[in-house]
């Protein structure tokens, strides 16, 4: 930025408020702001390399800013969803056992209650507009620190950089340790080869600040000198969420498929887009209404190739490798790959399950063809047999969501003392759609015509929402559970 090497009018950080107010950092106005805050939390709040701090931010600056400086003074941090229930907080606080928070004044109260029996906390740290009352707390907005004297922490590349929660779709939240290699190697080859990004290009993330995508897409920009862009947006509005694309000079948006699903609901002709080319998602699959769209010009359905670097394959349940068009498991080659997370933190069961000598086993399914594309399929642990036919809920979702009367569905396995398991599907209807015995029959048909017959949801039950994670990803692991009890009932 100081030699002239990315344009000037691009900020680095670009953030407007639910208010529309905008506030921009260049790269050098970051460095200072980050090496402040370093700086408190060493010399005012006496957290060390190699400390735990669980992070409660919405989407503010101090949120990013706090990123970077925690990477200076080398603690690890933990992100956590604005979101959280007492119930959820005091499972992650107990399970981290970290030596610090970093809130926002919004959740002081429910961190308090739920870090009653948290004996290894040392420092509470409260992010505020106005002056903190709560004597507890350190107020990190309104005090003062030395910049000019803060030294970035030697870090290895082994050490611990950041914490993530799964979204605990499968059972109680995972922690997935990341390292300072696994994060530098892994996000700039996204930000180079994922994104294709360059100084010049702003990237919307849209991401919750507790879900790992959005650290992806933040060091992914700034690792390739390009311009974070985030709208606070504190309640998502898909008219918003245009209004934004047509005012402001974003080329790349990073959300998740349930927020492009939500778009095209909307008239997208009547949008003229300030400079958007390319759209990321992540998180789940996209579903079949999403990718049937004429902007999507490439392979139609399949996930992409392996950037360059990783080293994928796909293989059966004794490691070999499969043939195109055979479905299996995707696994990620151990030895190169350099941004394969640590492992999962105080899991040593599930740690010797998925990090086999070879391989790391990711318990997604898919097949790839003879160009070298993946084809997902689904997850290991949702796929449904039946009748001795293996049957992955995304193609089955994706045939029910094209229907026109259908907003939203997921399909699970409902025991079958015959076939061992049937298709089950709940769906969420369109507002103005009324359910029916008839439209059942509908729907049953419409699948059959649109993916193989024996695939179709022998059973369908209407539902008026679906249980998602903090990231918005359906809990599968719900809708099973609430069948497998509504089947043994009866």
């Amino acid at each position: 930025e100081n030699d002239g090497l990315r344009p000037s009018t691009n900020p680095a950080f670009w953030y407007v408020s639910d208010d529309g107010k905008e506030v921009k950092f260049s790269y050098q106005e970051l460095e200072y702001s980050t090496k402040k805050i370093a700086s408190i939390f060493e010399q005012q709040c006496g957290i060390k390399r190699g400390d735990c701090a669980i992070v409660m931010l919405p989407k503010i600056p101090e949120f990013w800013l706090v990123n970077i400086a925690a990477i200076r003074a080398g603690f690890v941090f933990a992100p956590v969803n604005m979101m959280m229930t007492l119930k959820d907080l005091e499972h992650r606080f107990k399970s981290l056992q970290p030596s610090s928070v970093i809130a926002h004044e919004s959740v002081t109260d429910i961190i308090d209650e739920a870090t009653k029996s948290v004996t290894s906390l040392k420092s509470k740290i409260v992010v505020s507009e106005k002056p903190n009352r709560k004597s507890e707390w350190f107020d990190l907005n309104h005090c003062k620190s030395d910049v000019a004297n803060h030294k970035c922490a030697t870090t290895r590349s082994d050490e611990t950089l950041m914490i993530y929660f799964t979204s605990g779709t499968t059972g109680y939240p995972k922690m997935v340790e990341h390292t300072h290699a696994s994060f530098s190697f892994s996000i700039r080859d996204y930000g180079k080869f994922g994104l294709d990004l360059t100084p010049d290009n702003i990237v919307w993330s849209m991401a919750d600040t507790g879900w790992s995508f959005t650290a992806y897409n933040f060091f992914g920009a700034w690792s390739m000198g390009g311009c974070l862009f985030i709208h606070q947006l504190s309640k998502f509005s898909s008219k918003k969420t245009l209004e934004t694309l047509c005012k402001y000079p974003i080329d790349t948006l990073a959300s998740a498929p349930l927020v492009y699903q939500s778009l095209l609901g909307e008239n997208l002709e009547e949008n003229k887009f300030k400079k958007l080319e390319f759209l990321v998602s992540g998180g789940d699959a996209l579903t079949g209404l999403i990718m049937q769209q004429k902007s999507f010009e490439y392979r139609f359905g399949a996930m992409g190739k392996p950037m360059p670097g990783v080293n994928l394959a796909i293989v059966d349940e004794n490691e070999n490798v499969v043939s195109p068009g055979v479905l299996g498991e995707i696994v990620v080659d151990r030895k190169t790959a350099i941004g394969l997370f640590k492992g999962y933190k105080n899991n040593p069961e599930t740690n010797k399950a998925v990090f086999r000598e070879k391989y790391y086993h990711t318990g997604d399914l898919a097949y790839y063809d003879k160009d070298g594309y993946y084809w997902f399929k689904g997850r290991k642990d949702d796929v449904i047999n039946s009748s001795g036919y293996r049957i992955g809920p995304t193609e089955v979702e994706d045939s029910i969501v094209v229907h026109p009367a259908v907003s939203e569905a997921a399909v699970v396995g409902s025991p079958d003392k015959d076939r061992g398991e049937v298709v089950k599907a709940f769906i969420v209807l369109k507002s103005s759609v009324e359910p029916s015995e008839k439209l059942i029959k509908e729907i049953q048909e419409h699948c059959k015509q649109t993916t193989a017959p024996y695939k179709y949801p022998r059973k369908i039950e209407f539902v008026t929402e679906l249980p998602k994670g903090p990231s918005g990803k359906v809990k599968r692991s719900e809708l099973k559970k609430r069948e497998k009890e509504k089947v043994s009932k009866n």
